[in-house]
């Protein structure tokens, strides 16, 4: 059976309902490599496991994202879920992966991790009326990923809109301060359960103030490294620079004004000829 997550059950201490006890959700790689629908890989399944225990649950994500489908009812059942949801994304959280990311109680990101969100595409084939339809079926789509990033973040549909259809990369930072993570991961969420981090703050109480070299824990402090964010839109970068080009000959173009001999004029494709070129190239993109 080829499925695209792990579950990974912490021993409960002793005395304690081992459905109780906290689990560990792994979702890397491709969302539904297999098609969600097939006979061994299926939402019942999915469901099932995650309902064979009631305590909390940490979900890691590693995904560039993938099935659309998939994704929604991953969300909807994480929502839904009657213990605490934590979710970490250690790596990427790309396209779908990033919808399910939004259902955590809590999304934390590590300091080196990416979360990308960008419009829903597809294929299609047929006549206007086919391809009007898919359309439709795309802008659908798009409205209820929506609905999960405004659900999380609080930004305006218009704002979050433009980050998808830009393609926007957020890095660790960013993503905090547009509201998609809530703080950035530290050592002890990286290599401790919850648990063991509250026993060892009850056990050694003066290791659990700042150190030099660590991140403060008070989020004051930290106002420093959201400003340092990071964000990259791939159709605001190849606009900016199909802008820079059109600039650099339009200079030209004045420069060309001027009379010049006949035996030294430039041989080649005109200034306009390039011009129009580069629209066709930016409108394409």
């Amino acid at each position: 059976m080829n499925k695209f997550w792990k579950w990974v059950r912490n021993k409960a201490p002793d005395g304690e309902d081992p459905d109780l006890s906290a689990r560990t959700l792994f979702l890397n790689g491709t969302i539904a490599s297999e098609s969600w629908f097939d006979d061994d890989v299926t939402p019942a399944l999915f469901k099932s496991d995650l309902d064979s225990g009631k305590g909390p649950i940490t979900v890691w994500i590693n995904s560039p994202g993938g099935d659309v489908w998939a994704a929604a009812q991953i969300y909807n059942m994480l929502l839904s879920y009657s213990g605490k949801v934590t979710v970490k994304i250690d790596g990427l959280a790309a396209s779908a992966a990033s919808v399910i990311a939004m259902a955590g109680d809590e999304v934390l990101v590590s300091p080196v991790s990416m979360l990308m969100i960008h419009n829903p595409s597809t294929m299609a084939m047929g006549d206007k009326d086919d391809l009007a339809q898919a359309i439709s079926m795309l802008d659908s789509v798009k409205d209820s990923i929506l609905n999960a990033y405004v659900k999380k973040t609080g930004l305006s549909k218009n704002k979050l809109s433009k980050l998808m259809d830009d393609e926007t990369w957020m890095d660790a930072s960013k993503a905090v301060e547009l509201g998609f993570a809530d703080r950035v991961m530290e050592r002890p969420d990286l290599y401790h359960s919850e648990q063991e981090e509250d026993n060892s703050a009850k056990e050694n109480p003066e290791e659990s103030e700042d150190k030099p070299g660590q991140a403060p824990n008070d989020p004051e402090k930290n106002e420093d490294l959201l400003a340092a964010g990071f964000l990259y839109s791939s159709r605001q970068m190849a606009a900016a620079f199909t802008n820079k080009v059109k600039e650099h000959y339009k200079v030209r173009n004045k420069a060309s004004e001027a009379p010049i001999a006949k035996d030294t004029a430039d041989k080649g494709r005109s200034v306009d000829a390039l011009m129009d070129r580069l629209n066709l190239l930016h409108k394409v993109m």
